[in-house]
């Protein structure tokens, strides 16, 4: 069987599934589950793939609704990531409905070509992208260790073959001061509000003086209790960004040098903690990144590079792109002006623009598997470019 002649056949194989793939995406979305907590879609994916030949893991990396879906032995090891948590309020406001189907549709769907060369597919559930991170405890517990490739798609405005994203990590701010009546004794009060203020503008003046894709952006989540009363605590919620772990580690120091100084001209006390996560930036094997185009153009898709800076954020799969040869493409499910986390692009994850893509991001994914495992080559390829870049 030559390699085009397998890869109709997987495409015939995901639109086999497309009815069940279709109400399996929009069950997830009508039952929005918060990180650490999708048990409902960690079941229902599992069920799935283990209905159709998957051995399945569940509970991986002693995450309960972490799970690893495998087909085949032996090399070359090819994962396929899926993320099924929502945001709060939002619901699937980032479509990861649709990443747990891509993925599961496109494991099934490479079955033959699994069968027909060497090698395995592996489905790894990834649990609570959102907010916490969840695929760098699952790379701090081994979980994408001895693979090959890893390829995750992200549902989005536009059809991108590579993503830019920034290291990123998280600090969490306490000023503590001395209450007092704000008119009757202001001079025996410590403002905590006033060193979390001082710490902005600090911030202001030093975000002159960084990198150009750096970030820093924080939100005040305590200001005080009340007009007349100095507050006597204050709290805010920081992300500090940077195009490398290194810069951010950097970047870090001179961010808390602000909260550090605002303490100082307040006499208020400061307490900090750093997250335990960091993210890594994300970094693109343009070998893969070219498959997966090729076959995306196939369908009759145009396929775009990013601009340098555009589109720039942080995920999880940072962390995995830095173990194993890694793409995050993205793929269009409704128009530009859709905001990824806004009422519209939770509609737009169950419209049927998104399962149209479900159905081509599937096919996608298992033809870029018929083409690792049908070209050894590829597949040398490709790790040569990851080794090369380190």
């Amino acid at each position: 069987m030559d390699i085009e002649k397998l890869k109709a056949s997987v495409v015939d194989e995901v639109d086999t599934h497309r009815q069940q793939l279709s109400e399996l995406s929009l069950k997830i979305h009508s039952n929005p589950e918060l990180g650490f907590h999708e048990v409902k879609a960690a079941a229902w994916l599992t069920e799935y793939l283990e209905e159709n030949g998957f051995s399945i893991e569940r509970g991986i990396c002693e995450l309960p609704t972490a799970f690893k879906a495998s087909y085949g032995q032996g090399k070359p090891a090819i994962a396929l990531l899926a993320e099924y948590d929502a945001l709060p309020n939002l619901g699937h406001a980032c479509g990861h409905n649709l990443i747990a189907t891509y993925a599961v549709g496109a494991g099934v769907a490479s079955k033959p070509a699994i069968d027909r060369f060497e090698g395995s597919i592996l489905i790894i559930g990834t649990p609570a992208e959102e907010l916490y991170g969840g695929k760098v405890i699952m790379a701090n517990r081994g979980a994408f260790d001895n693979l090959d490739i890893a390829m995750m798609v992200h549902p989005g405005v536009r059809d991108i073959a590579t993503v830019r994203s920034l290291a990123c990590q998280t600090l969490d701010i306490e000023f503590f001061g001395k209450a007092a009546h704000a008119a009757a004794r202001p001079e025996e009060a410590i403002n905590a509000l006033e060193a979390m203020l001082q710490s902005f503008n600090a911030i202001n003046s030093l975000r002159q003086h960084i990198k150009d894709k750096a970030r820093i952006h924080g939100i005040i989540t305590d200001g005080g209790e009340a007009a007349n009363i100095v507050p006597a605590h204050s709290a805010g919620n920081f992300l500090v960004r940077a195009e490398d772990s290194a810069y951010l580690d950097e970047l870090k120091q001179r961010v808390l040098n602000c909260f550090t100084g605002a303490a100082t001209a307040t006499g208020a006390r400061l307490e900090y903690k750093w997250a335990d996560i960091q993210y890594a930036p994300m970094r693109n094997n343009l070998t893969l990144a070219q498959l997966f185009t090729q076959n995306m153009q196939s369908l009759g898709r145009k396929v775009q590079f990013p601009e340098s800076g555009e589109g720039l954020g942080s995920t999880d799969m940072g962390n995995v792109s830095q173990l194993v040869p890694s793409i995050h493409p993205f793929v269009a499910i409704a128009p530009e002006e859709v905001l990824l986390h806004s009422p519209q692009f939770a509609s737009a994850a169950a419209s049927e623009t998104g399962i149209r893509a479900l159905i081509d991001t599937a096919k996608v994914l298992a033809m870029t598997i018929v083409d690792l495992v049908a070209n050894p080559k590829m597949v040398i390829k490709v790790k040569e470019e990851f080794q090369q870049e380190k």
